[in-house]
């Protein structure tokens, strides 16, 4: 017992923190979590008015409402220190590498070394997934465009019926937000099996012959956006 409660207070300070860290930076937090847990407990209150019942709808559906209303504000807290988190660094050399560390699901295989970089410290990632091998340019879109297209070369040159998706975050226009780079992947449409996408992020490991550096000025491990847990 003694062991279970210091584990919810460790995580409602845990909460407590993630709120202080990411309010200086989104000055709309505190207006967004409450309308996320009012929202409910109004909704449910009018649907124990409303509908027809014993006076349980009055414990029901209010209880109801305030259990949503604390997930949803998990949720939204959640993904809010997480923008904020890349917010911090976007722009920075190494940026997409600390998401493919510390942000990528499961489903997806990369390295937060990036397979090509240049002087400038424009960089090209790879990761491996549902939806095929994908290459993340970061920098200026200019000078990665030919990067990416040589890893691509080398990619077909290995596995010949791989689909190569590109995709670009930097400062042009077109370019991917930071922090919607993890969501951006998943949405990718799935073209591989989970056995395929081993076995292709294996043979394409076994190709990088010599690792590149991170690129200076950026440490991956400490800046993981924090979550609730």
């Amino acid at each position: 017992m003694a062991a279970e409660k210091a584990k919810r207070t460790g995580r409602i300070k845990q909460m407590v923190e993630i709120y202080r860290t990411t309010r200086v930076r989104d000055r709309n937090l505190t207006l967004a979590l409450l309308v996320s847990f009012l929202a409910p407990v109004v909704v449910s209150l009018l649907l124990a008015w409303l509908l027809p019942g014993s006076w349980l709808n009055w414990v029901v559906w209010p209880l109801s409402g305030v259990l949503v209303g604390i997930l949803l504000v998990m949720i939204v807290l959640g993904r809010r220190a997480e923008k904020a988190a890349y917010q911090q660094i976007d722009g920075r050399p190494g940026a997409v590498g600390a998401v493919v560390q510390g942000a990528l699901r499961r489903s997806w295989r990369g390295s937060e070394v990036p397979v090509s970089i240049n002087r400038n410290q424009d960089a090209v990632y790879r990761v491996v997934g549902r939806g095929g091998v994908v290459l993340i340019s970061e920098g200026s879109r200019a000078r990665t465009e030919r990067m990416a297209a040589d890893e691509e070369r080398k990619v077909k040159r290995a596995l010949r019926n791989v689909e190569v998706v590109h995709l670009y975050v930097g400062p042009d226009g077109d370019g991917i937000p930071l922090h919607k780079l993890s969501r951006t992947l998943v949405k990718l449409k799935p073209k591989m099996s989970r056995a395929e996408v081993t076995a292709v992020y294996n043979r394409l490991s076994s190709l990088q012959a010599t690792p590149i550096g991170i690129p200076k000025g950026m440490d991956p491990n400490r800046v993981r956006p924090q979550r609730p847990r």
